[in-house]
């Protein structure tokens, strides 16, 4: 069977670390596919928020994630560590994809927990429609 493989760029200018809530297990008692994608919808509004963004208002544009791809790695179990790093890759016309390497504290040092790509478009929420990404947020993001 063919696995899902993220490459991860080599330069990440953003992380936030995260702990696992006790409400983010599920019956198995460690963090399900659902919360992964919870983990890093937090991390990319801490990304936008440094810019002065959301997923509503990126100079007039809203984001709509288009795909995403997870990466499993290891479990996170309640009370666990993260640090997520962000970086925003693969810039055309209408959208770009974000990057996270998420990582679990294991005594003194990190160790890689997934690796997650979201494809994300600017979108007109009013009109309903996909729109090309705008010119300040290339120049603000400063894509790799």
């Amino acid at each position: 069977m063919e696995r899902i493989k993220v490459s991860l760029p080599q330069e990440f200018r953003f992380s936030t670390t995260l702990k696992i809530r006790i409400t983010d297990l599920n019956y198995g008692g460690h963090v399900g596919n659902d919360v992964f994608l919870s983990l890093v919808h937090e991390a990319r509004q801490q990304y936008l928020n440094q810019f002065g963004y959301s997923e509503l208002d990126m100079e007039g544009a809203g984001l709509i994630m288009a795909d995403a791809a997870i990466e499993y790695k290891r479990e996170l179990k309640y009370g666990d560590e993260v640090q997520i790093s962000v970086a925003a890759a693969g810039m055309d016309r209408l959208g770009f994809d974000i990057f996270y390497k998420i990582e679990v504290r294991v005594g003194e040092s990190w160790e890689v927990a997934g690796r997650v790509k979201t494809g994300m478009l600017c979108f007109d929420y009013t009109a309903n429609k996909k729109v090309s990404v705008p010119q300040k947020a290339i120049e603000k993001i400063g894509f790799l």
